[in-house]
């Protein structure tokens, strides 16, 4: 009997592992074809693509693409069943301070970055993705905006607290819909009130899907979702995700 209960335990704590591991693949390394002259982009995936066709490019802060955004792209990957892929814009280099993510940032090419983004849509779809969707955070959210407006593979986009300057970007052509999520209290040189007014005023101009209902402001900070910030802010960073994944579910299903 004891053996026989030792078998069905470990039977059963198998069968759990084996569930866990079909149903997310966490933080899997990949490599992706890009145009972008610095050749194929690496990246880090999660999600089964068997259990879902719908995915999201989510697009790192100008730290790079360290654990916290892969984390967070996990998290985002179980919350909505998606698949999430991040692509490593960076290629490999993460910034540990301020003066590090303004080095980096700085020497960014962006129309190359959003050609990565690109690659990692074509990336999603090739695999069997009925719809790619992306978000981003901080420089991020400047990308996904720019990437909903070159980007033909990308359905829908959710940025927060980025603005991507018009030299990149005409927002106001968008095609497809768009949520936007920023703090009003944000000190930041381009999100801030004044930014992201403006913003919603181009998007007001281009009649973009969601420009009324699917902009949301928030009594919160700067990188109010991320939780090494000082701005994080649980209670927001719950809701405006859980808004994000809501609209996501919507506009890929």
């Amino acid at each position: 009997m004891y053996i026989e209960n030792v078998w069905s335990l470990l039977s059963m704590l198998l069968n759990v592992q084996v569930n866990v591991q079909d149903n997310h693949v966490i933080k899997e390394p990949v490599m992706f074809n890009s145009s972008n002259s610095l050749g194929p982009c690496p990246g880090s995936l999660a999600g089964n693509i068997t259990h879902t066709q719908r995915c999201v490019i989510v697009v790192q802060e100008w730290w790079g693409m360290n654990e916290q955004i892969k984390q967070q792209a996990v998290n985002i990957s179980n919350r909505g069943n998606f698949v999430t892929l991040v692509p490593d814009l960076y290629r490999g280099q993460v910034a540990v301070d301020y003066a590090g993510a303004v080095h980096l940032t700085g020497n960014l090419d962006y129309p190359a970055a959003v050609e990565d983004i690109r690659g990692a849509a074509r990336y999603l779809l090739d695999m069997g993705c009925k719809k790619v969707g992306i978000t981003g955070f901080c420089m991020g959210g400047s990308l996904s905006l720019a990437a909903a407006v070159h980007v033909k593979e990308i359905s829908a986009a959710v940025p927060f607290y980025g603005i991507p300057p018009d030299s990149l970007a005409n927002v106001s052509t968008i095609q497809i819909p768009v949520q936007c999520h920023f703090g009003k209290n944000d000190t930041s040189r381009t999100a801030g009130p004044a930014g992201y007014q403006e913003l919603r005023r181009k998007l007001e101009a281009g009649n973009v899907t969601g420009w009324n209902d699917q902009f949301f402001e928030y009594n919160a900070g700067h990188a109010f979702t991320n939780p090494h910030s000082d701005n994080y802010n649980p209670a927001i960073a719950e809701l405006s995700t859980q808004r994000m994944i809501d609209f996501l579910n919507k506009y890929l299903a």
